[in-house]
């Protein structure tokens, strides 16, 4: 693969085509995650839903994509893209075509709560890019990858209730649900027989063991640990949104009973990442072969910020826009979709001026313009300008959007065989954030919500002084035991 070939987006072939490939991927599980999202009233009256099961079904739709990016960027190293993405296109097509068959709640609540697997894609397609493009292109080629697939909620906003009424009746909602499922189901097969893990005569590099992330330092291995406590604890805090001190889905003994499995899984993850790591302790990991994971933490932290932000904001701007304004709800989800519209071309724009200027210190710079962002929106009142506020928003967005792109410019730039654990446990925290937020959010006033982003936004811009800049190569191990140097600059 030549470094100096350039990236064309009109070609079908090759690396382009991968490309093309993984964002359609992508953007299909994003249609199906949120298929339910633009039609909740629809169902809510067909299903006889009240409130409270609304909101709970929109809890169930993001509790299982914490653990599932991590797993599945775990079994992407191990099996590699091809195979990992059509088994979930493919798999998670079930519980869509159940969700479209659901006759009252407890039905669309286990459909809701399988169908967040499929929200862990995205971390699939991070190494499947990063296995065909080289180092100088591959922030621009992650940021359309992130950003065209993550389009596929708001096209799913678009389109979706019109299909359901082309379809009729107080069912419609039904076939269009039905449709997105077949859309994954059809294209887990396309996938499967029109992509390749690697370039022809590439070696994909997978981890030497299995079952937990690699580092390479007992300090590193203290510290993994310590960054695997918050999404556990984010999955504790949805349990107790459920628990009869939030919407009274699950009794105190069903809640109880989720926090003590998830002290014994997070011990047997503990367990599991010692024994892939425990001969660190024993004998130093060669210099060559190391690599840092404070740059895993770091990214963990703006993704939080960034991804986080933009899950959480996107699902209050369009109620935000109408209390604040006095709008049409109707209008002021229009406005509001100028937010998630932003990504076809800000995630983009993101990973390209980060292969130009530089990782760190685009990060850097985007990262200040996120916290300066939310401030401003913390500002916003009923005193401001409609239009006003709807720049603001779309500026900050900008920022958001671009910041993910960023981040994902530099994830692939760590450890190739394991970028889709890096991937995997980075896209995580993106969905802590948003749990974290949206948790914030019940709490408090709109003008302290966005505050309280800027000031994670800040957070992260200390944090990041501590990224280093990749810089030079990365050595991996071949199955031959020969080492190969990879180029990251």
């Amino acid at each position: 693969m030549s470094e100096q070939s350039k990236l064309n987006l009109l070609s079908f072939t090759g690396k382009t085509k991968i490309l093309h490939l993984s964002w359609i991927a992508f953007f299909i599980t994003f249609v199906v995650w949120f298929n339910h999202a633009p039609m909740l009233a629809a169902i809510g009256s067909s299903l006889g839903l009240d409130s409270a099961q609304v909101k709970t079904l929109l809890i169930l739709n993001v509790a299982l994509t914490i653990p599932a990016r991590v797993l599945i960027g775990m079994l992407t190293d191990k099996y590699g893209p091809r195979l990992i993405y059509a088994a979930l296109l493919f798999l998670c097509s079930i519980p869509c075509f159940l969700f479209a068959l659901a006759d009252d709640f407890a039905q669309a609540a286990i459909a809701r709560f399988l169908l967040g697997f499929i929200g862990a894609g995205f971390v699939i397609g991070i190494r499947m890019v990063s296995e065909w493009f080289p180092a100088n292109e591959l922030g621009t080629a992650e940021g359309i990858y992130g950003g065209w697939g993550n389009f596929g909620s708001a096209a799913g906003a678009m389109t979706l209730p019109t299909l359901a009424l082309l379809f009729g009746g107080e069912d419609g909602w039904r076939y269009a649900v039905g449709l997105t499922g077949l859309m994954s189901l059809a294209f887990s097969f396309v996938w499967y027989k029109n992509v390749s893990d690697t370039p022809k005569g590439s070696t994909y590099f997978r981890p030497k063991k299995n079952g937990g992330m690699e580092v390479t330092s007992k300090g590193d291995f203290v510290f993994m640990l310590a960054m695997k406590i918050p999404m556990y604890a984010t999955l504790a805090l949805l349990a107790w949104k459920l628990s009869p001190a939030g919407v009274k889905m699950l009794s105190d003994t069903a809640v109880n009973l989720i926090y003590i499995a998830l002290v014994v899984i997070f011990v047997y993850d503990c367990y599991s990442a010692w024994k892939v790591n425990h001969e660190i302790f024993v004998k130093p990991v060669p210099e060559m072969h190391r690599y840092k994971f404070k740059q895993v933490a770091v990214l963990n932290v703006l993704y939080f910020a960034t991804f986080g932000s933009e899950l959480a904001v996107v699902s209050m701007l369009p109620l935000f826009f109408a209390e604040t304004f006095e709008l049409d709800p109707v209008y002021a989800g229009l406005l509001a979709s100028g937010y998630a519209f932003m990504n076809l071309m800000s995630r983009p724009g993101g990973g390209w001026i980060s292969d130009r200027f530089g990782r760190k210190r685009t990060l850097l710079i985007l990262t200040a313009g996120l916290a300066g962002g939310y401030a401003l929106m913390a500002m916003t009142n009923s005193s401001w300008p409609v239009a006003l506020a709807v720049i603001t928003a779309m500026a900050c967005s900008f920022f958001v959007q671009a910041g993910e792109g960023a981040v994902f410019a530099v994830v692939p730039l760590i450890k190739r065989r394991l970028t889709g654990q890096i991937a995997g446990m980075t896209g995580a925290y993106g969905n802590v954030g948003a749990v974290v937020y949206l948790t914030v959010l019940s709490f408090v006033s709109y003008q302290i919500f966005f505050s309280v982003i800027a000031a994670t936004a800040v957070l992260g811009f200390i944090v990041l002084l501590f990224m280093e800049e990749p810089q030079g190569h990365m050595a991996e191990v071949n199955e031959d035991g020969s080492v190969e140097l990879i180029k990251v600059t």
